[in-house]
């Protein structure tokens, strides 16, 4: 039972008793007085309206706030999937990138060994050519030497051996077979 309901019977079955009479000295008369007057200020000033427009007003601004939230967190997903594939893509590219790098060190690496070679091939085959006319030399200065050798000795072997008119003879002829060979 309610508290209004309550005191009506009290003041009713006090009532009874003295029938007509409202007994003012009561003080369950002032007290329920007191609780119509508290429930008809409320009633009047609408509080009960006042109160459910706060309540409805914070629910409002709850429901906007998780909106709010709720929209964030979807940016922020979308953010991350972006720096995701980015990341993903730049991987790929960084992939990319090494791949090609050793593609072309491969290149330069077959290049430089070709180049290489080919320094090596034309070093060998002027060390070669340097070789051929080093001994081509040497014999040339061989062949000289023993020229040389041979014609000293010839001299001195003639000088005992050869008179001189033989030895005239020997030098006139020598001449004419240098003349012939020169010709």
């Amino acid at each position: 039972m309610s508290l209004i309901s309550i005191i009506l019977l009290e003041t009713a079955e006090h009532g009874a008793a003295a029938p007509g009479v409202f007994d003012l000295s009561d003080p369950r008369l002032w007290v329920f007085f007191s609780l119509a007057a508290l429930v008809a200020v409320v009633v009047w000033k609408k509080v009960p309206a006042l109160a459910t427009k706060a309540l409805d007003e914070r629910a409002e601004l709850i429901r906007k706030e998780l909106d709010d939230a709720r929209r964030l967190r979807e940016e922020a997903q979308e953010l991350l999937a972006s720096y995701e594939r980015r990341q993903r893509e730049a991987e790929k590219e960084a992939e990319e990138i090494i791949a090609q790098a050793k593609k072309e060190a491969e290149l330069f690496a077959r290049d430089a060994r070709e180049n290489l070679q080919d320094v090596l091939t034309r070093r060998a085959e002027a060390a070669t050519r340097k070789i051929a006319q080093a001994e081509t030399r040497a014999a040339a200065d061989v062949r000289e030497h023993a020229a040389a050798l041979a014609s000293a000795t010839a001299e001195i072997a003639l000088a005992q051996s050869l008179t001189k008119t033989a030895q005239g003879k020997l030098v006139s002829d020598s001449i004419e077979e240098l003349g012939k060979s020169l010709q």
